[in-house]
Parts: structure tokens; sequence; C-alpha cells
């Protein structure tokens, strides 16, 4: 960009920041997630480092906290707010602790690690050991008297244990039980819902009617001393926590002193163990221990220099949109996906997501140059939510759908009734490109070593044309390829060797038919079998001969398929490069074992989705057990699951399974449904 797009810019995500905070902060109402407000203000304040002739004094990054709602008295702090500065990574927290350790000069040093609550910032004021006021943070000069609201929460003491004068700082918030039986409440009088626990304690606090915030069971934990009477200061931030508790004021239990090398160890426990804590965290606040060290390292304009906030990987985000492509699917699908400029996501940096067909590119109004939210749908697959309008420039570019494939050129087709446009060239060199990558994939053979890129090496270096060709292939082919020493291509050819017995589901799969996933893969495995007098030793020709004799009558009758599946694999077996792929399969020692149950049992026929982290199975290892059980397998959980199997830092799966009323079992359980 040139300065004057920079200054464009700047001013836009401005108005977009300052709209979202009012928003936020005043009307308690999260219009977005707050990692993509956090998201516009990193690339505001990245702009503003790189162009700081373009800073101006009412820029959301030169204040601290948010503008005042103007319906309760304004009160000036006797200690000025400051915020702390975020950081999204582990390097970042490792370059904030060396920068620490230049300034100690020697000097041992001790962190305070405490979890961030996600709720409101409050300060308090005592008198003699008497509660007289409670302010917001506002603008972080001067914030408003919720005192008629804060004095109602039963956490906080209304006299202390000592008759001293004290200002008192902390968060203000809403247990997920009690947030839940708000909005029960909420719904069943008909009355608006609120977005999150944190939206909820801030509407509590700012309601102008007592009775509300007293009835919505809010909490409270505080960590920063202000002004103060007491005889001894404490010289440490362990001991400001202790004297809390002496004080009767209630402190977060999980907080740690730790070394240096303690900081990240304590940082990855809580991410990994958040969700089962009873209240919202989205990070964790470091601050160096001692307070002389504090004193002596001071402030910036806005943050302290010895505290930072760790902000947990967002699951949502805000990038630009550099560029929208066409891929071309083994099915001849031909998907819309946007390039961005990197970023990270969910912890993984992302650079691209799909827009799945023309008609959600077109719904969605995705253009080139647009800013957007993007998040992990599942916690895995890169999406976008929403554009954000509000931050175009006129300078952005819509994409127009291609009338014929951009890959070889051929017809493209999209049929009535259906949302996706497919090139109908059956030798069409992207379809031949994924179906080999398909074929080797990880629920399909399964070939350790044999990923995307070896297999683009291995068609661009004609080495192989078809699935087939990858069990002949040997030593000396992958030796002639860049980057393959004899260790790498030993391992290769031992894992090529290995998949030539595949189970049968895998190698249905495999085929990359339209249409067939790996349920109906598991449903026609399971017909197959009823037909077949062995389990093991299968030839690809045995079952090639006893589907191509079915009729579209018989086929119909297997169940779990539907009239476009039905099609779809009868097409499939009319297939002359069909019917050679299965005896060419054959030839080169591809054999097939059944590895599904031939008893009943209690998950024989039952839809099971497995989330979370199991302690006796592996992700692959469950999924494979549920087959063997007779049940299937799904990735996400619909209406139709039976089952969710539940293991520890279950995510967005488990609240799904809630709503929807699915059966949520433990992994105990699961076992015992297995035998």
């Amino acid at each position: 960009m040139d300065k004057q797009q920079v200054a464009g810019r700047i001013e836009k995500l401005k108005e977009q920041i300052k709209s979202l905070n009012y928003q936020y902060f005043v009307m308690n109402n999260s219009q977005v997630s707050e990692p993509v407000r956090d998201a516009l203000k990193r690339e505001l304040k990245e702009l503003e480092t790189s162009f700081p002739e373009f800073v101006t004094p009412d820029s959301p990054t030169q204040r601290v906290g948010s503008v005042l709602s103007g319906r309760f008295d304004k009160v000036r702090h006797l200690t000025p707010k400051k915020s702390l500065e975020d950081v999204f990574s582990f390097e970042a927290i490792a370059e904030w602790e060396e920068r620490i350790e230049k300034f100690a000069h020697g000097e041992t040093i001790k962190f305070v690690c405490e979890l961030k609550i996600d709720g409101l910032n409050i300060t308090l004021h005592y008198k003699a050991g008497k509660f007289v006021r409670a302010i917001t943070r506002g603008n972080g000069i001067e914030g408003e008297d919720v005192t008629h609201t804060v004095k109602t929460i039963e956490a906080i003491p209304l006299t202390l244990s000592e008759p001293i004068d004290l200002e008192v700082s902390g968060e203000v918030f809403m247990s997920k039980r009690s947030f839940e039986k708000m909005n029960d409440e909420q719904k069943r009088l008909g009355g608006e819902l609120f977005a999150n626990p944190r939206n909820a304690a801030a509407g509590s606090v700012r309601q102008l009617d007592p009775k509300v915030a007293a009835s919505r069971d809010l909490s409270a934990y505080f960590y920063e001393i202000g002004e103060s009477s007491l005889k001894a200061a404490p010289e440490t931030q362990e001991e400001v926590l202790k004297t809390f508790h002496r004080l009767s004021l209630p402190v977060n239990p999980e907080f740690r002193v730790v070394d240096p090398h303690g900081v990240l160890k304590f940082c990855k426990k809580w991410h990994d163990k958040r969700e089962n804590l009873p209240y919202e965290i989205d990070g964790v606040v470091v601050k160096v221990s001692q307070k002389s060290l504090q004193q002596r390292m001071g402030f910036t304009a806005k943050t302290p220099r010895w505290a930072v906030a760790y902000k947990f990987p967002a699951e949502q985000t805000t990038t630009q949109v550099l560029n929208i492509i066409i891929q071309v699917g083994r099915t001849g699908a031909l998907t819309p996906v946007a390039v961005f400029k990197p970023t990270f996501v969910a912890g993984s940096t992302i650079s691209r997501a799909t827009l799945h067909n023309e008609d959600e590119l077109n719904e969605k109004d995705v253009r080139i140059g647009d800013t957007v939210i993007i998040q992990k749908a599942g916690d895995v697959i890169p999406e976008v939510v929403s554009v954000l309008k509000n931050l175009r420039t006129g300078n952005e570019r819509k994409f127009h759908f291609p009338k014929v494939c951009p890959v070889c050129g051929g017809v493209v087709e999209k049929p009535e009734g259906e949302a996706i446009t497919r090139c109908v060239n059956p030798d069409c060199y992207a379809r031949e490109r994924e179906s080999l990558i398909h074929f080797v994939s990880k629920h399909a053979f399964d070939i350790d070593g044999l990923g995307e890129k070896v297999v683009l090496q291995l068609l661009d270096s004609s080495l192989i044309g078809d699935p087939a060709d990858i069990f002949t292939l040997t030593e000396e082919d992958f030796l002639q390829l860049p980057l393959f020493k004899e260790k790498r291509t030993g391992k290769l050819i031992a894992s090529i060797e290995k998949a030539k017995n595949v189970s049968l589901t895998r190698f249905l799969f495999a085929l990359g038919v339209r249409h067939i996933g790996e349920g109906t893969s598991q449903d026609l495995a399971k017909f197959i079998l009823s037909h077949l007098e062995k389990t093991d030793g299968i030839a690809p020709v045995e079952i090639f001969d006893l589907m191509h004799k079915m009729s579209k009558e018989e086929i119909n009758a297997i169940e779990g398929f539907g009239d476009i599946v039905v099609e779809s694999v009868y097409e499939f077996l009319r297939n002359e490069k069909a019917k050679a792929l299965f005896g060419k399969l054959e030839s080169v020692g591809v054999r097939i074992y059944s590895d599904l149950s031939a008893k009943q049992t209690a998950l024989s026929g039952k839809k099971v989705v497995v989330t979370g982290t199991l302690l006796h199975f592996g992700r692959e290892e469950a999924k494979d057990a549920i087959k063997r059980a007779g049940g299937i397998s799904q990735s996400d959980v619909s209406a139709k699951t039976d089952f969710l199997v539940c293991g520890e830092n279950a995510g967005s799966k488990l609240e799904k399974a809630k709503e929807l009323g699915v059966k949520v079992i433990t992994e105990e359980e699961f076992e015992r449904l297995l035998k």
C-alpha cells in the first residue's frame, strides 16, 4: 500500500473498532468475537508503528478501556488504569522474558502467572475497611459509578477484616452454569439472550435496578492494589494476593509463582485445561513478582513493561483476501478458494479457505481485497464467516466464476438443483491428480510418506498414471526424485507394500466414487460381505464382478443409499476405466479383508462421533473400533447421531450434542458398548 492507501485503511480501521467497542463496552452487545476485535486492533497498531505520522490521540491504540455510557456518574480513579500488552504466541512471551532479564542485570526474577478471567474490570474503594464505591475501568482516567449493583455481589465483602483505606482492582464475572441458567430464564420470559458470560456480567453490573444484578449470581476475583493505608506495602505480587486473602477479598486460587522456565508450562497447561474451569478465561496474565523491579521498569504511555497478557490462540480472527482461485477436485467439482494474507488462528497459520461453491461465494459477497472474519469449523477446517463491509474502500474486485474448466479448458456444467459446478471431462488432469491424492490419503489406503507433494512429483515424472501404478514403483523410481535418499525410499517402499493388504471400507472409499464417503463405504461393505462367502483375502475383481451384475434396484436396496448415490455407483461400475483399475489392482497384489463385525453389538448400525482426547484410543483407533463393532463413525454431530464419545478437552461438538439431545457417553461406557 502507498501512503494514501495506508491513511485510508487506518481511518477505516479506527471507525470499525470504535463502533465495535461502543457496542461491546457500552451496549454489552458482541457484534463480533473478542479475538476479531483484537485482530483489527493489532493490524491498526502495526500500521501506526510503521507510519507514526498517522497516529492521532483519538486512535483506539492510544486509549485505555472504553467510552462511558453516560447513564452513571463519572468518578476519577485514584490510580490511573493501564492496559496490558497482549501477546499471541509463546515466541512473543519468550521475547518479553528476554527483555525482562536484560533489564534485571542478573537479579533473580520470579513471575506470577494468573488466569485471565473474561469478565468486567472493576475497581473498589474501601474507607476504614468499609466498602464505599465501585467503579468500572472506563477510559482509564475515570470510570462509571456502579456501586449500587456491585454491592449486591455476595463474593465482595462490604467490610474488610482490617479497618484500612484501600483501592483494589479485579474482575467481575459470571460462571458458565449461572450464564446458562440466566439465559434459560431469559428464554422462558421471552427476553433477549446474552452472547457470552462476559457480556452477561457487564450487562448485569450496568443495570439501573440493583435487584437484577443481585439475581444473576455474579462473582469476582481481585489481583491488583492501588492506593492503600497498609502499614507495610506488599513487596511482591504474591504478597498482594495473600494480602487480599487476609483482608477477605476473593483471589483466584489457580495463580502460581514460577521461574522463567515455568511461564510457558503454565500457559500450555491452562490452554489445554480451560474447558474444565467453571468460568471463562481467554488467556494468562504474567507479571514480574518483585514490586521493586516493577517500579524500576515502569510504564510505556499505555502499558506496564513488567506484565503481559498471553491470549490463547483465537478461534476467530480477521485477514485480507489477496485472491480467489478455483480448485478442481477428483469428482470434477470446481471449488472457489480464498487466498489470504497468512494469519494465525486456533493454533496454526492459515493462508486459504474454501468458499465451497458459486452460490455461497455470492451469498457471502466475498471479494478480492475484502477484510474477512475467519475461523476453523470444527476446530479443523478454515472457513470464511463473514465480510467486514465497513472496511471496503471501493477497490475490491468481484470474482466471476469460470465458464470452462481452468485446468483442461473442458466443458463445465451445473445441474439443475445442485450447487456445484463440475468439469465433465473424465480425462481432466486435475481430476486424475486429486483422485490419486485421495487414493493414498489417511482414510483410504493410508500410505505413510506418500503425501500430496510426492504424488505430484510422481505424476510430473510420468512414473504413475493411475492408482495401481503406485504398487509397481521401485527404489530406483523414487531415487530419481528430488530430496529422496535411500533411507526415506526404503521406508516408503515398505509402506506401499504394507498398504497392499487393505480393509474393505478403506478400499471402497479410496476408489473416489462420487457421493461415497466413509459412512456410505461402510454401508456398501456390509452389503458386499453379505453376498461373499469369505471375509479375508478378497480379490478386487471379485468385488467388481459382484457389483457390476447389480441392477439399480438392487443397489437402491442397500441401507443408507438414496437415488443420487445409486446413480453415481451404477455409472462408475459401467466405466471401462473402472473395470481395468480393479483388474490392475489385483495384478499388483492388492488383497482385501473385512474390518466389520460379523456379530451384533450395542453399536451395530449406530452413528457415533468421537471428540476430545481419549485415554486408551487414538482418534483413528477409535474410528476403526466403531467400524469393527458394526457402528458408523461420523466426523460431525447431527440430529441423526446416536452417541457422542466424549474425552478430555472436548470442544464445540459436545455443545452441539447437548443442543441436539444426542446421548453423550464416557470412554468407559464406549468400551463397554464395543464389547
